[in-house]
């Protein structure tokens, strides 16, 4: 399975290698910067020009949670390996940490001075990546 977003406001899921749309999601206002599934596979988060991250039960296609908070369009998001957490990077030029369990941000982080533009999650590890058009890199550990 494929997961896309794109221009269109939709999300959607397609058969690999023959390329048949399984579904659609529809729900945000703006583009939609990125997506990914959950570890379990039960949920994908996507993240979008509208300011939102939002998060989504595959099996109903409906959304579950809206995580609002960023100041401007949010450009990417990932999933923590552990399933729990959710982090965001937005053109506000800050990233979040999203605790899906409580629907709380856990984390602000800030110290780009542009916007972000990726984050990733270190696999099985408390630290994030992000990049920013500020030209650095920046490790975090979100436990601090």
């Amino acid at each position: 399975i494929v997961l896309t977003g794109g221009d269109d406001r939709l999300w959607k899921t397609w058969t690999f290698p023959d390329g048949s749309i399984l579904g659609v999601g529809e729900g945000h206002t703006d583009w939609i910067s990125g997506c990914c599934f959950r570890p379990s596979g039960t949920q994908l988060v996507t993240s979008s020009g509208d300011t939102t991250v939002r998060i989504w039960d595959l099996s109903r296609r409906g959304c579950l949670l809206v995580l609002r908070g960023h100041a401007r369009a949010v450009r990417a998001c990932s999933w923590h390996s552990c399933g729990d957490l959710v982090a965001s990077a937005s053109a506000d030029g800050t990233s979040k940490i999203w605790d899906v369990n409580s629907e709380r941000c856990r984390h602000t982080l800030r110290g780009h001075e542009d916007s972000v533009n990726s984050i990733e999650f270190l696999p099985f590890s408390s630290t994030v990546l992000t990049s920013s058009a500020d030209r650095t890199l920046s490790l975090w550990d979100v436990r601090t």
